[in-house]
């Protein structure tokens, strides 16, 4: 099985670039797996995505860190993201958002059915958005939490997941949890723990699927 492991930056994945032995660059191919670093952010992959899916892959694997809006998910932990919504694609109606679904020009929102392998079924399955701009002001994050009940926040999530379901290729989006959606404060992050964790998560995967 060929799989496209896909991230936004290559911090997030440097430690599978290092175990297996890859030049630090933004795509590299591999007999079993290639890698490809999108850059931040909806609009940079889902432009590297169009381009690079025209090859064939059995699998994009989408990796990086996330903010969670449950405090209840330890800081560091690896999930998986199955649904997943682009939370600001719409219109404002005064105080009251229209989702591009309801103005009739698309859809927002991004399920998949993860493939059932070993490595996926332990983690937990959570609902994420997908955010040009990262929250970090009190009344917006309450305001999306009653709209969407998220659990992560990403840049890049829905885009993958709408790039894939274009090209008709299966998707996993695994991420690691960073920090919690509050107002910021980086003293409390866990950046190194996070991409820790998914790298390990990440390594067995590719190793032994």
């Amino acid at each position: 099985m060929k799989i496209l492991v896909v991230a936004a930056t290559l911090p997030e994945i440097g430690p599978v670039y290092d175990h297996f032995g890859i030049p630090h660059e933004q795509f590299y191919s591999t007999p079993g797996f290639d890698l490809l670093i999108t850059g931040v952010g909806m609009t940079a992959t889902a432009y590297a995505l169009g381009k690079q899916l025209a090859t064939a892959y059995q699998l994009v694997l989408n990796l990086g860190i996330a903010g969670s809006f449950d405090r209840s998910i330890p800081l560091g932990s690896v999930v998986s993201i199955t649904s997943d919504t682009f939370s600001e694609l719409g219109a404002e109606n005064k105080n009251e958002f229209l989702p591009i679904d309801q103005l009739g020009f698309g859809k927002s929102n991004y399920s998949i059915n993860p493939p059932l392998l070993p490595h996926t079924q332990s983690l937990r399955t959570v609902r994420g958005i997908t955010v040009n701009t990262v929250h970090g002001n009190t009344e917006n994050i309450q305001s999306v939490v009653t709209r969407l009940q998220p659990i992560t926040e990403s840049m890049e999530g829905a885009a993958v997941f709408y790039s894939c379901e274009q090209a008709a290729v299966p998707c996993l989006q695994i991420r690691s949890i960073s920090n919690y959606v509050e107002e910021r404060n980086k003293e409390t992050w866990k950046i190194g723990l996070a991409i820790k964790n998914l790298n390990d998560w990440a390594i067995d995967f590719l190793t032994n699927t």
